[in-house]
């Protein structure tokens, strides 16, 4: 505005150089200072609001004016990957800054903080972007005049005639010298008020102005920003990558010169500790100051005194001295100077009116360390201001120690725990707890043994200590009815207060929510009847609410893109449902690593909100990998799928059926000169191009890099002639895209109207992705409606869905992870009793279970991220990083990170140029390219990978900043070469050339059973267990059942192929049970279908008995009851009629009668055979 001269600042004119609205606010935030400390902070705010938007613009992130602050820091570290004390700066100045606009109290001491830490951040920000870059010294800060300073030595005076007075034990209120400071601390506040109004009236004409100013630079700068945007934006991918490295180079060169200062350590120390709710002020607040504890108060007061000097903070609930606080900014080692804060807790002297922290928790004597003496403070922490990051985690964070116990280690938190938190462990007993948990009985929850097993095992690991739990429990055994368990007996005995249950999907969550308010417990009531869940989206943090279920990008967004983050000890409990996912990046760094790039890089969100909660953390899968190992310890408790299927309370499957099409068996071949069409994954859009070399394709490529839907049409008219529509059994197909999905039910709708006509609907087959319409709504039809009973998905049903009545698998593409396809053959494996399943059914056009048959368990996944080769790079031209790499050692002996990122660096080139090598002959453009290259280069590109590893680390860097241009170059060549992922359309004809079944090694089904008869004879003087199904089937055990499942499942035999072999060779479906097998093979016996056997019995204990109708009818119940079951005991009987009071009832219902039924059943079902002792010799 004219007349307004542009205003300079005493602490901030370097700023200057970037642009001069930086400048005028934070010399509007130091001029309203002395009047108006919320301004401060308001300016402040807006002041590192317009840094961030010019970091943004720099680096190409889009933003725009509906883009908060929160969600422009997120995306900066996204891309840029900021250090955690910059991250830090930054959120203070928002968060301070937020907290002035809504509460209008601001302290003259918080404003001059803010000032401080606005300062720190701003130095970085010139020593990223500025022209001297990191050399930048910024000289001393010069704090304004503080108004408020004679009120605040009035009000210390104040404290500390207060204490003396208590401690003289005189009446406080009859002191006239208190009085009289009172008075003057009243009348010097007013005065401060006065001074500060007249202060802003007089300044007020001028301050409009400015604003006026200030409101017209913010305009302009406005303007330049959307220009730069516009400029980036014309630039390219290539371009915007380079220039993103660069400026990461900077800002992390510029971090390494941030050292906090005793004062900036302070300030941040201070800050965390408010925010986990203490009064905290370390300049006020101190011992020397007079500050003492109060009722109703949660106070850190520094420099409180003990025998072994004065402790850096003593934390107080009410007058309870609760934590030690060791905290320094040379505190290097944070995680050793514990030590310090477990000395000062020994020698911490507690007299009334303080209250031992032991008398709170039901103690006579404080707890006992190990050199015969006693911590008097519970809790200690160490830490020197700076947030904790996972790979340097003994020298950053909050580190933490329950003081109680010996065996109680120290841990890194995140930040400090809430004075309710504190109190809450404290006074909750874990001792107490587990002796809660081993009285508490577990009938009501009605698990069955194996899942009471796992409870069990985790109580135990807890109990040990472990702050971790892994349960490995194959699909469909019952996770979410032992995490219901599992929550309900911690709660009960009060062992956890609040648990976050932790899903990655929204239908897990739901699916969750939905079991919560179903499954009964004690009295039949619910666990939502019982405890207060709240549920997906309800994120109000309830004093009552017990149970927290919610997705991880949700709690992400919460704790990382929010104003107010819960606290670290919200949640002291948090189970993890299908750990398995989740984990793909999560890694320690080498050390070599470290030196060189940034910690957030090799970290999930899925790790970061559980490294965030101060909890015990209890995950659930199916598909242990090495990643989530690594995160929650080995399994404490396994059951896997073959030993749930030996147990019987899972499905197995029959040999996969193999389709073979003529394109299967060849695959499809494309010639040189061909023109083919292309699928443009981003646009959808097809394309032609002419084909300058031939292209193969084999299966294993099918619906991902080619598309044929002659293969697809084939499969679906195959598939119809074996699946039912109208039946009751679902079926599930597995797609490679969504494209392919909506051909393949296009496809299918076709056969099936072919086959059925206008019996047919349409509503039978139906697309359930992403991509669907309500899918929320689709999924909960297919699970509980006749229609669809035909779903079509990519990725959305591999994993948690619980649909019983899946019948029949279909694989349309191959996956190459263990993990995944286990998932997905996990989807069938439950039993339905409801509709008869004995089996489910495995259809494999692709031949997936042959390729994943050879893994045994999950391979390792790549260590490293996806670096790229833009990164390696700068790594190498960048001075610094390339000296830290060159001090810092590699992943082989006598080797430096240096020498691993060549190695990496190489490994990439060489892919890029040695293929443009390749096709540089059909290819006149890309020819001349690599020749211009090797003139500018001098090496031939196909060797330049060779040249730069003979150079070596040093000179291999300067090579690359001598050319400048190299990534560009580099781009330059991909795009000649083109891309060769989009997907190629294929019209080559196909037929159905053979369905077929294999039987392991034997590709026959009469192969497969003469050597299970080989097998059962060969082994039955050597098992104990086999002699008495043959000798003695009424006497098997259940161990003895489950002992010889699992043998014959080793070897290759189990109940579900043995029944498809015979179906096979005799053309006939008999449903019998192992021990008809194992009998049909020793002893010739007929083979019967099991239902028919238990028939038979049934009518048998009809006619033996005169049974009542109601008799009859439970007679009836108990035959139906016998599908599944081979073992007739009390315990089968027990299981299956819980709910209607077990053995007990039904054997009162039948007249005392039960056993003997039993016993004439289990006659019935296999008649005694009169067999030689030599006879399997």
């Amino acid at each position: 505005m004219q007349g307004t001269e542009p205003e300079t600042s005493i602490n901030f004119a370097f700023l200057s150089e970037h642009d001069q609205l930086f400048v005028q606010l934070a010399a509007a935030a130091e001029r309203a200072f002395s009047s108006d400390p919320n301004t401060t902070l308001i300016k402040l705010r807006q002041l590192g609001e317009a840094m961030a938007q010019h970091i943004a613009a720099r680096a190409g992130i889009e933003f725009d004016e509906q883009t908060s602050q929160a969600d422009l820091l997120y995306r900066i570290n996204r891309e840029l990957r900021l250090e955690p004390v910059v991250r830090e700066l930054f959120q203070t100045l928002r968060v301070e800054g937020n907290r002035a606009t809504h509460q209008f109290r601001t302290r003259h001491k918080e404003a001059l903080d803010g000032l401080k830490v606005a300062r720190a951040l701003a130095v970085w920000f010139h020593q990223s972007f500025g022209k001297a870059g990191a050399a930048f010294k910024a000289g001393a800060f010069v704090a304004p005049s503080d108004p408020s300073e004679q009120l605040r030595g009035l009000q210390t005076e104040i404290e500390q005639l207060r204490h003396e007075l208590l401690q003289a034990s005189r009446q406080i209120d009859s002191s006239q010298q208190l009085n009289d400071l009172i008075a003057q601390e009243k009348a010097e506040f007013e005065a401060l008020a006065l001074a500060m109004d007249e202060e802003a009236r007089a300044k007020g004409q001028q301050a409009a102005a400015q604003e006026q100013a200030l409101a017209q630079q913010r305009a302009e700068y406005e303007q330049q920003i959307r220009a730069l945007q516009q400029q980036l934006a014309a630039q390219g991918d290539s371009k915007l990558t380079e220039q993103r490295q660069q400026l990461a180079q900077r800002t992390y060169r510029a971090s390494q010169q941030i050292v906090l200062s005793e004062d900036l350590t302070r300030i941040l120390i201070d800050q965390h500790l408010v925010e986990a709710g203490w009064e905290a002020d370390t300049e006020a607040l101190t011992y020397g100051k007079g500050a003492r504890p109060e009722k109703g108060s949660n106070r850190a007061i520094a420099e409180w005194p003990t025998q072994e000097g004065p402790a850096d903070y003593l934390l107080f609930s009410g007058l309870t001295p609760i934590a030690i606080v060791e905290a320094k900014k040379e505190n290097l080692n944070v995680a050793g100077k514990l030590r310090q804060a477990e000395r000062y807790s020994r020698g911490c002297k507690i007299a009334p009116p303080l209250i031992g922290a032991w008398e709170l928790a039901g103690r006579t004597i404080a707890w006992p360390d190990d050199h015969d003496g006693h911590y008097k403070v519970p809790f200690a922490y160490s830490c020197n201001g700076r947030p904790f990051v996972p790979q340097l985690a003994e020298q950053s964070g909050t580190w933490f120690r329950d003081l109680r116990e010996s065996a109680n280690t120290g841990r890194a938190l995140q930040a400090f725990h809430t004075p309710q938190g504190l109190k809450d462990l404290l006074t909750r007993s874990k001792e107490q707890a587990e002796q809660a948990l081993q009285a508490e009985p577990f009938g009501y929850l009605r698990l069955r043994p194996y899942q009471q097993q796992a409870i069990l095992a985790t109580e135990a690991a807890l109990a040990d200590g472990a702050r971790s739990a892994l349960l490995a429990m194959a699909t469909g055994t019952g996770k979410t009815r032992t995490i219901i368990g599992l929550m309900y007996r911690f709660l009960k005995a009060e062992r956890f207060r609040r648990v976050l249950f932790l899903v990655d999907r929204t239908t897990l969550g739901k699916q969750a929510q939905d079991a919560f308010h179903e499954a009964p417990l004690e009295q039949n009531h619910s666990l939502s009847q019982i405890y207060n869940v709240a549920e997906l989206g309800d994120m109000a943090a309830e004093a009552a609410t017990r149970i927290q279920v919610a997705t991880v990008q949700a709690m992400a967004r919460r704790l990382f893109m929010s104003d107010a983050p819960p606290p670290v000890d919200q949640f002291d409990c948090i189970i993890v449902d299908e750990a398995h996912r989740g984990y793909t990046l999560d890694q320690e760094m080498t050390e070599g690593e470290l030196a060189t790039r940034d910690a957030a890089q090799y970290l999930s969100s899925y790790r970061r909100v559980l490294d965030y909660f101060d909890a015990v953390k209890i995950a659930l899968t199916a598909t242990p990998a090495r990643h989530t190992s690594e995160i929650f310890g080995k399994p404490v408790y396994t059951y896997s799928y073959r030993e749930a299927v030996a147990d019987d309370w899972l499905i197995d499957h029959e040999p996969p059926i193999r389709y073979e099409t003529l394109l299967t068996q060849n695959g499809i071949r494309f010639e040189k000169g061909d023109t083919v069409e292309v699928v443009n994954t981003q646009t959808g859009a097809i394309e032609s191009a002419e084909l300058d070399d031939e292209l193969n394709f084999e299966v294993d490529a099918f619906n991902r890099g080619v598309i044929n839907e002659n293969f697809n049409r084939v499969i679906c008219e195959q598939l119809v002639q074996e699946l039912d529509p109208f039946g009751d059994e679902k079926t599930l197909i597995f797609c490679a895209t969504d494209l392919h999905a909506d051909i393949v039910k296009r496809l299918l709708d076709a056969a099936f109207k072919d086959l059925y006509g206008e019996d047919y609907s349409q509503a039978a087959v139906a697309k359930i992705t992403g991509q669907s319409d309500k899918v929320d709504q689709l999924i909960k039809q297919y699970k509980n409606e006749r229609y669809p009973n035909i779903a079509i998905t990519v990725d959305l049903l591999t994993t948690g869905i619980d649909v019983p009545r899946i019948c029949n698998l279909v694989f349309m593409r191959r996956v190459k992870s263990r993990i995944l396809y286990e998932q997905m053959i996990g989807r069938a494996t439950r039993r339905c009793d409801d509709i008869g399943k004995t089996v489910f059914r495995i259809y494999d056009p692709v031949d997936i279970y042959a390729a994943l048959q050879a893994v045994n368990t999950m391979q390792p996944l790549v260590k490293d991220p996806n670096i790229s080769i833009e990164q390696l790079a700068g790594e190498l031209a960048d001075p610094q990083t390339l000296e830290r790499a060159l001090n810092s050692p590699g992943d082989q002996a006598g080797s430096t990170q240096a020498d691993v990122v060549l190695s990496q660096l190489g490994q990439k080139l060489m892919r890029v140029l040695r293929k443009a090598e390749s096709k540089a002959e059909r290819n006149p453009a890309l020819k001349d390219k690599l020749g211009e290259l090797e003139q500018l280069w001098g090496v031939e590109p196909k060797s330049l990978h060779t040249h730069l590893q003979q150079l070596g680390p040093q000179a291999a860097a300067d090579f690359i900043r001598q050319q400048g241009g190299l990534l560009q170059q580099l781009d330059e060549v991909a795009a000649l070469l083109g891309s060769e992922r989009l997907p190629v359309i294929s019209q080559h004809e196909d037929e159905i050339r053979e369905r077929k079944q294999t039987y392991g090694v034997h590709s026959k089904p009469a192969d497969y059973l003469d050597s299970f008869n080989q097998f059962i004879r060969e082994q039955i003087n050597q098992s104990a267990a086999l002699k008495v199904v043959v000798t003695r089937p009424r006497d098997l055990t259940r161990g003895q059942l489950r002992e010889i499942r699992l043998l014959l499942d080793a070897a290759g035999y189990s109940e579900a192929r043995l029944q498809s072999a015979v179906r096979h060779e005799t053309n006939k479906d008999i449903a019998a049970s192992i021990i008809g097998h194992i009998r049909r093979a020793a002893l010739g016996e007929a083979l019967l279908p099991f239902d028919t056997r238990v028939a038979q019995g049934m009518e048998q204990i009809y006619a033996q008995h005169s049974w009542t109708p109601a008799q009859r009818q439970w007679l009836a119940r108990l035959a139906k009851q016998l599908v599944h079951e081979v073992i007739l005991d009390r315990d089968f009987v027990n299981q299956r009629f819980a709910e209607q009071g077990g053995a007990k009832q039904l054997d009162r219902v039948l007249g005392e009668k039960l056993d003997a039924v039993l016993g004439e059943l289990g006659d019935a079902l296999w008649p005694q055979q009169s067999v030689s002792p030599g006879s399997f010799i």
